[in-house]
Order: structure tokens, then sequence, then C-alpha cells
């Protein structure tokens, strides 16, 4: 066994700290940067703009009330995963300033 002193358990505390506060960082970034890019948002909202065109065509009024629902709740989960970034980087910076608060208290 090693001996470790309360000072070396503070340091190694704030270590994981700091690397959960990076780990949620890039994944925050990861988030908002690519919240909307994948290909089934942009496959369902081209099928429901064509549905949409196709409603209006046809005269089918509860086709195209679907359909604008459908375009709803696309736009309100593209908001909730720039929520779920956003939420994810203000728990790093929370992080970062409880690792660095362990740090200081050390020295």
């Amino acid at each position: 066994m090693f001996e470790l002193t309360a000072n070396d358990f503070v340091l190694t505390l704030a270590g994981i700290v700091l690397f959960l506060g990076v780990i949620s960082f890039i994944i925050g970034l990861f988030i908002l940067a690519f919240k909307i890019t994948t290909g089934d948002f942009s496959k369902i909202s081209s099928q429901s703009a064509k549905l949409m065109s196709k409603g209006l065509t046809d005269d089918v009024s509860d086709l195209m009330g679907n359909a604008s629902s459908l375009l709803e709740s696309l736009t309100q989960m593209s908001k909730t995963r720039a929520g779920v970034g956003m939420f994810l980087i203000i728990v790093s910076f929370v992080l970062f300033v409880v690792a660095y608060y362990l740090v200081s208290r050390i020295i």
C-alpha cells in the first residue's frame, strides 16, 4: 500500500473533477455544434414540406395540420438539444471552479 496524505487526496479529487469538467465541456460543445446537422432532421423536414404542399393542392386540411404539428415538434426538439448543450457547458464551468477551489486550498 502507498501512503496518501490529505493534500494528495484533495489534489487527486481536483484532478478527477477537472477531468469530468473537460469531458462535460467537450460533450456540450459537440451537442451545440452538431445539433441540427443530423440526416434524420433534414429528412423529416423535407418530407413534411412535401406533405404540406400536397395538402395545399389536394385541399386536405387535416394533413396540413399534422404536418405543421410535426414541424413544430422538430423545432422544439432542436431547442431542447441546444438547452442540453448549454446546460453541460454551464456544469463544466462549475466543475472548473470547484477544481480550482480545491487546488487553491492546498497551496
